[in-house]
């Protein structure tokens, strides 16, 4: 059966990042993607211009209505939107998938935008504490791991580790530090298990400006993963493919922080991944 892979999301209109990004990913990695929208934000590739939370009932309405009839094997959680709609979605996950071995749930703590706008204030932060202790893996980046541990910054790698490691045990979920923030040629991402067990995988830095979404596709694309039976370093592995493809085969759009070539990219993809789609 096709993988049914729910992301619990903001709405990006210029068709980059959020639930747009996310039903692009699922949909060329092979899944049929579900959706429960968590904000609606009016934005393009030169920023945010406004933003506009969706009612909590309303967003647990959604999850409700397409898991009681199309069912789900993953589910991606990102932008939530507001700290009610953070508390709702974990008491409503934790009610369907009493333990985590049922149904993966990826959460990308999103908190601000590529062209800096703050998705997520402090209250909301303080909520995500929840949707980790339900997930299987959280995929921060560098600036939201240290808003997470409670740091002005984590300066070197080895302050990154420790902080992921405090978090790993604190939540009980694997942590994926996405590197993309440190300086240098060569991006360094680094997944932080359960028992402490350090992974990683590097690439070359892709100059680009047409990087917006990038973390929303990367979650997205491991849920899609999970989904469809991989294990998580194998679902990992291919998602970063699936990502650095994308950013190879940006159309070049807007003024500012381009979307990728999701579409673009599948046929590039499929020629190098190590694993089938």
């Amino acid at each position: 059966m096709i993988p049914r892979i729910l992301t619990i999301a903001g709405s990006d209109s210029g068709g980059g990042a959020g639930i747009q990004a996310d039903i692009k990913t699922i949909t060329m990695l092979g899944g049929h993607a579900l959706t429960a929208i968590t904000a609606i934000t009016a934005q393009n590739t030169l920023g945010v211009t406004d933003v506009m939370p969706v009612p909590a009932d309303i967003v647990i309405a959604q999850i409700d209505a397409v898991i009681s009839d199309i069912g789900v094997d993953a589910i991606k959680i990102g932008m939530i939107g507001s700290p009610e709609v953070a508390g709702a979605v974990a008491d409503t996950l934790a009610a369907l998938f009493q333990g985590r071995e049922i149904v993966p749930i990826v959460f990308d703590p999103v908190m601000i935008a590529s062209s800096g706008a703050v998705l997520a204030d402090a209250a909301t932060v303080a909520a995500f504490s929840r949707l980790m202790g339900l997930s299987v893996l959280v995929t921060p980046n560098l600036p939201e791991l240290a808003a997470l541990a409670g740091a002005e910054e984590l300066e070197d790698e080895g302050a990154q580790v420790a902080a992921a490691i405090g978090l790993v045990r604190d939540h009980q979920a694997a942590f994926l530090v996405k590197g993309g923030h440190a300086p240098g040629v060569t991006v360094v991402d680094r997944l932080v298990g359960w028992n402490g067990t350090v992974a990683e995988w590097s690439g070359e830095r892709i100059e680009s400006r047409n990087t917006h979404g990038t973390g929303c596709t990367l979650s997205s694309a491991i849920a899609t993963g999970l989904g469809a039976g991989l294990e998580p370093e194998a679902a990992i592995t291919r998602a970063r493919f699936y990502v650095r493809s994308a950013i190879e085969a940006a159309p070049g759009l807007g003024a500012g922080h381009g979307p990728m070539g999701h579409g673009l990219g599948r046929e590039h993809f499929r020629s190098r991944a190590p694993l089938r789609i």
